[in-house]
């Protein structure tokens, strides 16, 4: 049995794809509400109540499958938090919860990616010139490869 190594994750290859989410459930789900939208008839009482119990439902899918994706994002948003927490304090020995408050949601799972030895310093460069996460991951010269996220 070998390990296969992760590839080297960097700025331009760290965005994620789910194929089952993005390449199949998402296409099904819109083309399910153009097609219903499509097909919808409003010509009589009958075909007025199937139409929108059909339109309802393809909607519904839609949200369905958005909801899922957007728990699992905020979920894991939270869990960055709480090991950027831990590493700050294994960094400094202080609490985060001063820089956290200085900080965007955003700019905080952007800077996980940076290394031990930069994370500190563009932390306080994010602060200070308020770098939107694109700024902050192009920032960053050592890159700490996440290839957990959803």
């Amino acid at each position: 049995m070998s390990f296969k190594m992760p590839k080297t994750q960097n700025f331009e290859n760290h965005a994620k794809y789910y194929p089952l989410h993005h390449f199949f459930i998402m296409p099904m789900a819109l083309l399910f509400l153009g097609w219903t939208a499509a097909r919808m008839d409003f010509s009589s009482s009958q075909s007025i109540s199937e139409s929108i119990y059909l339109g309802l439902l393809a909607f519904l899918v839609l949200l369905i499958s958005l909801l899922t994706r957007l728990y699992a994002i905020k979920n894991q948003n939270r869990i960055i938090r709480l090991e950027m927490r831990q590493r700050y304090f294994y960094l400094t020995g202080s609490p985060f919860y001063k820089k956290e408050s200085q900080l965007t949601s955003a700019q905080i799972i952007a800077l996980r990616f940076a290394g031990d030895d930069e994370i500190l310093e563009l932390m306080d460069k994010s602060i200070k010139d308020n770098l939107v996460p694109k700024e902050i991951k192009k920032s960053i010269k050592i890159w700490n490869a996440d290839h957990h996220r959803v």
